[in-house]
């Protein structure tokens, strides 16, 4: 999380009085001790650091199991991770309008139009703002769009027909554009949840020049969705509904500990 302390803090040492200024008022309030701030570092506790460190990697696992069951039983699509989910389209397009590129381009402008949704939502929110109750608001969109899609996958027994898979596939990147904007809204641990090669190049980046901040944090968002993919594909071979729900599972998870996170934050012990 980020370190919001002032960037050149003040020498705790004495200052002898210059030449012509007249001594101090007796009346004169002390300067607040540095702790007034808050405890930690940015005025978080470690325990508060932990918890919002948390909540960005089952995000993260959500999508991961949200893009598995998307390719594996969607028609080869992606519903989080756009970049993928755009030259897919390029190259269906290049053999003519099918089903294969409807679903790309569905997936494409339910993403975006997810991102808005929670970007309106969200909009002039406080600077450092860990979980304001907006992000719940919006996550709780994302949760039930990831219901919706719950209760239509079920009904069809995983195996939707065109019309169908078109919807469905609206439904997943619906609720994933909503969930990456409400990440990217509150800057979870400084990273993103459903695209990860902005992380991998941080990484990278962080290795070359020696740096080691914030890296097991990226580290663990590209493993977190490594488990999630791994999870969706494993669970999908068995049972279709149960793949499904792990994604709405883990944001629920994953909104309770966000309230939780949002009481803390105002009631300090």
């Amino acid at each position: 999380m980020r370190n919001q302390s002032a960037d050149h803090p003040e020498d705790p040492r004495p200052q002898r009085p210059g030449p012509g200024a007249g001594p101090a008022a007796p009346d004169a309030a002390p300067a607040p001790p540095a702790a007034a701030a808050g405890p930690g570092a940015g005025g978080h506790t470690p325990g508060v650091r932990r918890l919002a460190d948390t909540l960005p990697l089952l995000l993260t696992v959500a999508a991961g199991a949200t893009d598995a069951l998307a390719y594996l039983g969607l028609g080869g699509v992606f519903t989080a991770n756009m970049t993928g989910n755009l030259v897919l389209l390029g190259i269906a397009g290049s053999h003519g309008v099918d089903l294969h590129v409807a679903r790309a381009a569905a997936a494409t402008v339910a993403f975006t139009a997810g991102l808005v949704l929670a970007f309106l939502m969200t909009r002039d929110l406080p600077a450092g703002a860990v979980w304001p109750r907006r992000i719940t608001a919006a996550l709780a969109v994302s949760l039930g769009c990831q219901l919706v899609f719950l209760a239509g996958w079920a009904a069809v027994d995983g195996r939707p027909g065109e019309v169908a898979d078109v919807g469905l596939v609206s439904l997943s990147a619906l609720a994933m554009g909503v969930q990456t904007a409400c990440a990217r809204r509150v800057a979870l641990a400084g990273i993103t949840t459903t695209f990860v090669t902005g992380t991998l190049t941080a990484v990278a980046e962080s290795v070359a020049h020696g740096s080691t901040a914030h890296i097991l944090r990226r580290l663990a968002v590209l493993l977190a969705l490594v488990v999630g993919a791994l999870a969706g594909a494993l669970v999908l071979r068995h049972s279709a509904t149960a793949a499904a729900a792990i994604p709405p599972l883990l944001v629920a998870v994953t909104l309770a500990l966000g309230v939780r996170l949002h009481h803390v934050q105002r009631n300090p012990q």
